[in-house]
């Protein structure tokens, strides 16, 4: 059966139409090095490095060219002949077109001739005045992963920056009893955001966050793997690469099913390219095999990845292209790496802007541990429904970061090593010339009295150690109106965590309706004991709500952190989530219009107080219908400030973060450019906006595939001109046209594509303010009508102190009602 999938496999393969013409590299030099022929490879062409070139120059005290003279049939010609290094060694130099990101790629083949066995050579490699092969022999293959069948070729690939208009490469051997050689030279551009700066997720024990500079850092080919397919040799890729099949590196080979797509991939701007990786990889995959009776349960499909042990550093790229699912939003899994969740609930729909089959990579940073291996797992997601549970990987490459050391450091080593014992000698000479002095003082200042000073305790944050004794311990009571609740009590005000008093649920854990000792009522939050993965949630929540109090913002009352317990206490909030009281739940009465109109203009004075608030402002990163809650009057209150940040500084524009947010509500600008601003959060509220006016969720793929995400939905029938079509029915005929224009207006540039485009929270609560006066203004002129009153109207509000308005009917569609305006 294998055998048969296999042989499909290379048939497709064989007739797949390449478009490898697409790329053409700015700076591309191919070298046949030790020779004055060229030699062909996979249709290029590399030129004998014996041969004068004007843009490559070849220096060198004492360098020998080697032909093998007894070729391997096995063997092309371009690993018959090498350039052998010698004494001081020798430096290729090329004159790039253009600086940036290049591929260099060294071609190692080990024969003997003329007194020299290539197999014994010992050697370091400098690119760019960095050292990326250090003490290199042939040996190396024995430890390292190769991507070629050959026993008797290594090729070493590197990927780094160049900011001069010129590359030296510089073979150095050991010492003067050693040589180094090279078969053949690679040195092309890549393009310009084959790698980029932002966006990389750094994964570890304390969670993730985001790894900066990546396009800075000198990498290393470990390997590059094509998953569910076959191998693919360097004639398949635009960038002359190699992938190799994953079966050999697969835990558990039965939890696999191969899958094939037969249409090449749907690239999307902003997505991958063919540069990044070929279309065979985004048109093959492993999904889980669901059909083994042995699997029947939910698992993961792990792969393990031999790499160097010891805390190295690997930049791990993963390729995703949903060629599984029939259809949109049907498809959520999990990413872990080396056992850390890496990437929660991957939406592959939502990522690729509601395209399928269109390719994606991710990157992350990971340090590798003394197992000698990178574990890299995909399975199901909690928000898989039970018929869809399903994980998928298309491609996966690992790339080591490499200790860059500098050649005029390596060279001038002896030099260094004078100049630090010299500079030890000064510096011990001062510091014993301090401790004289320091014990003159000493005994001078005895015997005076010492005054006593008050230590005043930093704020700051610290990581918690297991929870107790962290820098939250030394806050006192009352710090910013909170209180360090005792866990006793907190046992007590939830009965002992009573199941019958969980009100709601979340990732950071349940939370219970309580009554502390003064009969304050109370929502108790606790963080899932034992795990970490709450543990910036809770400093956040701290960090953000002692800063603030506002009447549309949930107040903490208190922490605790006793016990290894994660614990945040509000205070209740009588009505629970906006959201219970829009579809229709059990005990719940429709919101009339007015009432909705009235909690989203509270919910957007808690968000525009966020935004601006406090000097940098902060952002609130989960703005949802859950998120925001209601009291006992329907006043709406946002809640849940695990995932807020910062805004940016006065001089910045915005603030790069690993992207956070639930599906539906995330800004995909933020998504694209891993650049959060306080529109992100517009961009969410839009979302609710339509959610409050339709009575339906966010996503619901149960729903047709265009009704599936609500803003697309929304903005379609918006930009048609026939949103009432697709209102909750009970406000059909209740909404006055002017209202429901304003509102809908007001959503709709929420949702606008580019976040400059959207409006800020003043201007949304600001037209928020003004729909409710268009409805509230036509209801009191039909009562004018009806009951035959004068049309002088007062309108009479009261939100946080507003000014209360005269005007008469001829002005009631004035927009300058309030002095709080634009």
């Amino acid at each position: 059966m294998k055998t048969q999938k296999l042989i499909k496999l290379s048939i497709l393969l064989i007739f797949i139409p390449f478009s490898l013409s697409s790329f053409i590299p700015i700076n591309n030099f191919l070298l046949n090095c030790g020779s004055n022929t060229n030699a062909s490879i996979f249709n290029r062409l590399f030129i004998g490095d014996s041969t004068k070139q004007d843009s490559i120059f070849l220096s060198s005290h004492k360098s020998i060219s080697l032909t093998n003279q007894n070729p391997s049939s096995n063997l092309p010609t371009l690993y018959q002949t090498a350039r052998i290094f010698t004494n001081n060694g020798g430096t290729y130099k090329f004159i790039l077109r253009k600086n940036g990101t290049l591929f260099a790629r060294f071609h190692f083949s080990s024969f003997k001739g003329h007194g020299f066995d290539l197999k014994d050579a010992n050697f370091s490699v400098f690119v760019g005045g960095k050292l990326v092969l250090r003490n290199f022999n042939f040996h190396f293959k024995i430890s390292s992963n190769n991507n070629n069948d050959d026993d008797d070729v290594i090729i070493k690939e590197f990927i780094l920056k160049v900011v001069s208009n010129f590359v030296e490469i510089v073979f150095r051997p050991v010492n003067d009893s050693c040589f180094g050689f090279v078969n053949a030279i690679e040195v092309f551009s890549v393009p310009e955001d084959f790698v980029v700066d932002y966006g990389a997720r750094f994964i570890g024990p304390y969670g993730v966050v985001e790894y900066k500079n990546l396009s800075n850092q000198v990498l290393e080919t470990i390997h590059r793997i094509n998953v569910g397919g076959l191998k693919l040799t360097p004639f398949n890729d635009t960038l002359w690469r190699t992938w190799i099949p994953d079966k050999e590196f697969l835990v558990f080979k039965d939890s696999v099913k191969t899958v094939v797509s037969t249409h090449t991939p749907n690239y999307q701007k902003g997505g991958a390219t063919r540069e990044i990786v070929p279309d065979n990889v985004y048109m093959t995959a492993q999904e889980m095999n669901r059909n083994q009776s042995i699997l029947a349960s939910k698992f993961n499909i792990t792969w393990n990845f031999p790499v160097e042990n010891g805390g190295v550093r690997h930049l791990v790229r993963l390729h995703f292209c949903d060629i599984v699912s029939p259809s949109l939003n049907l498809l959520y899994f999990n990413v872990y790496i080396n056992r850390y969740s890496a990437y929660k609930d991957v939406d592959l729909s939502s990522l690729t802007f509601h395209t399928l089959a269109s390719p994606i990579y991710v990157d992350f940073v990971v340090d590798s541990n003394d197992s000698g291996v990178i574990q890299i797992s995909v399975g199901p997601s909690d928000l898989s429904s039970s018929m869809r549970i399903n994980a998928i990987l298309n491609g996966a490459e690992i790339m080591k970061f490499v200790n860059v050391t500098d050649l005029d450091s390596h060279v001038s080593s002896q030099k260094t090593r004078f100049l630090l014992v010299l500079v030890c000698s000064i510096v011990g000479g001062i510091v014993i010339l301090v401790l004289v002095i320091a014990f003159f003082l000493v005994r001078l200042s005895r015997g005076k009295k010492k005054l006593k000073q008050r230590t005043v305790e930093s704020v700051g944050w610290t990581p918690l150690g297991v929870f107790g004794g962290s820098s939250l311990s030394r806050m006192s009571e009352g710090y910013f109106g909170l209180n360090k609740i005792p866990f006793v009590d907190i046992k007590l005000a939830t009965n002992n965590f009573d199941k019958s008093l969980i009100i709601g649920a979340g990732g950071f854990g349940m939370v219970y309706k309580g009554v502390l000792k003064d009969n304050v009522k109370v929502a108790v939050k606790r963080g899932m004991p034992g795990s970490r993965q709450g543990l910036p949630e809770f400093q956040s929540e701290i960090t953000i709500l002692s800063k603030i109090r506002h009447r549309h913002l949930v107040s903490l009352v208190g922490f605790c952190e006793e016990n290894s317990e994660m614990i945040l206490v509000y205070e209740y909030v009588e009505k629970g989530p906006l959201r219970n009281h829009l579809y229709g739940s059990e005990g719940f009465e429709p919101l009339s219009w007015k009432r909705r109109l009235e909690i989203c203009i509270g919910a957007a004075r808690g968000l525009h107080y966020l935004h601006t608030g406090f000097t940098q402002g902060i952002i609130h990163r989960d703005i949802k219908s859950t998120n925001i809650l209601l009291d006992e009057n329907y006043v709406a209150k946002v809640a849940d400030f695990g995932l807020s940040r910062s805004g940016p500084c006065i001089d910045e524009t915005h603030v790069s973060t690993n992207v956070k947010g639930s599906f539906g509500y995330l800004d995909p600008e933020y998504f694209r450019r891993q650049q959060l601003t306080d529109k992100s959060d517009v961009y969410s509220f839009g979302v609710v906006l339509f959610e409050v006016l339709c009575a339906r969720h966010a996503v619901d793929p149960q729903l047709d595939r265009e009704q599936v995400n609500l803003a697309e939905w929304s903005l379609k029938w918006q930009k048609k001109g026939m949103l009432e079509r697709i209102i909750d029915p009970y406000l059909v005929g209740k909404i006055n046209e002017s209202s429901l224009k304003k509102f809908s207006e007001t959503a709709e540039k929420c949702l606008a594509e580019y976040g400059v485009d959207r409006p800020s929270m003043g201007d949304v609560l600001w037209n928020l303010e003004y729909s409710l006066q268009l409805q509230e203004s036509d209801q009191e002129v039909n009562e004018i009508i009806h009951e035959n009153r004068p049309r002088s109207i007062r309108i009479e509000r009261d939100y946080d102190n507003n000014i209360y308005s005269d005007i008469s009917a001829t002005k009631v569609f004035s927009q300058l009602m309030h002095r709080e305006g634009r």
